[in-house]
């Protein structure tokens, strides 16, 4: 059907409800005996609800895929606000394949992992430092590998994002180190160091750099979920352009990779600042008319997370016929067993 626009006498064809996906389903609470059936409801409806349930299925695609690897962002206060165990659980189930992150999220990640003792921060940070040679400059992913390895043999009755990172083998980079209290006891340890007459430790975030970009680079495709925006999710991003400015300025012999999959949760749209996806940089994104899945949902993340990663991990514990498997929370699905080990 057309119809003429304002009287100006240019036509435009009527959105088809159908092949747009305009339809939306009654959701009907009695038919949702799970969370998971809850979600794949909401993914029926419309707004942020609709949003929910693609994002669902989006991360259930890239944690299926055995060869995507998959980075996570996270800004904002997800461990203040008692939600680090999720991002474990992702660690630890192979879905996730390497963290970035704000310095201050690791911190406080660190002191739930520590029966919440702010001081231990300061002596583990310390003790690590000591004992750094000198001529192995630092940065953060080496820092929180180091970090991750005192966790874990210290406090193995306890959970937590770098513990899990270390015994999984996730990398877990901080771009902006020094806004962190990780950062400044770091600047402490070295001024230290120096009026003591030690050698000084030398930190360079050009280390974190490359080690993600040479990561990402053997990878046979790439998957982006996002916690929030900010400086982690920019960084995280910056992969393709620093690739391509590699290719063409440098002539190096690079593939061009750019993220497959994409999930952003943000409480605020592109415009407000928080969050770049919306842009979709086909030197960032592969293009949907190429494959690529993209979703954003405008919510608040402790609303979000547990209700999307809910469903997700619903569904990968689920056995062929459809029903749930028992102890899902210890239970890994084949195909993310599967993706696990293409990693090593």
């Amino acid at each position: 059907m057309q119809h003429a626009n304002n009287g100006t006498g240019i036509h435009q064809r009527l959105q088809h409800p159908v092949e747009e996906n305009l339809i939306s389903e009654p959701l009907d609470l009695n038919r949702a005996r799970s969370i998971d059936d809850l979600v794949r409801a909401m993914a029926k409806t419309a707004f942020t609800g609709r949003q929910i349930g693609e994002a669902a299925d989006v991360l259930e695609a890239m944690a299926r895929d055995k060869d995507c690897f998959v980075v996570m962002t996270l800004a904002g206060a997800i461990t203040l606000a008692k939600q680090d165990l999720i991002i474990s659980e992702l660690i630890d189930r192979g879905i996730v394949n390497a963290i970035v992150s704000t310095g201050e999220l690791m911190a406080h990640g660190f002191i739930e992992a520590t029966e919440r003792n702010p001081g231990v921060l300061q002596e583990v940070i310390s003790e690590i430092l000591e004992s750094w040679d000198h001529n192995d400059v630092l940065c953060s992913y080496k820092l929180n590998h180091a970090i991750g390895a005192h966790l874990s043999r210290h406090s193995k009755d306890q959970r937590g994002i770098l513990k899990s990172a270390y015994e999984k083998g996730v990398p877990v980079f901080v771009p902006a180190f020094t806004d962190s209290e990780l950062g400044l006891e770091v600047a402490l340890n070295i001024r230290l160091r120096e009026s003591t007459g030690r050698h000084k430790l030398r930190f360079d975030p050009f280390e974190d750099l490359e080690h993600f970009s040479a990561t990402l680079l053997r990878q046979t495709r790439l998957g982006i979920f996002t916690i929030g925006g900010g400086v982690p999710l920019n960084w995280s991003q910056q992969f393709g352009p620093f690739v391509d400015l590699r290719r063409r300025r440098l002539g190096e012999n690079l593939p061009m990779k750019r993220y497959h999959y994409c999930v952003n949760i943000c409480p605020e749209r592109v415009l407000v600042g928080e969050s770049s996806t919306s842009l979709l940089s086909e030197s960032k994104f592969v293009p949907a008319s190429e494959g690529g899945k993209f979703v954003e949902v405008f919510v608040h993340a402790t609303v979000g997370i547990p209700l999307i990663l809910a469903a997700v991990l619903e569904r990968l514990g689920k056995n062929k016929n459809g029903t749930a498997k028992t102890g899902l929370a210890k239970t890994a699905d084949k195909t993310t067993k599967a993706k696990a080990a293409a990693r090593k």
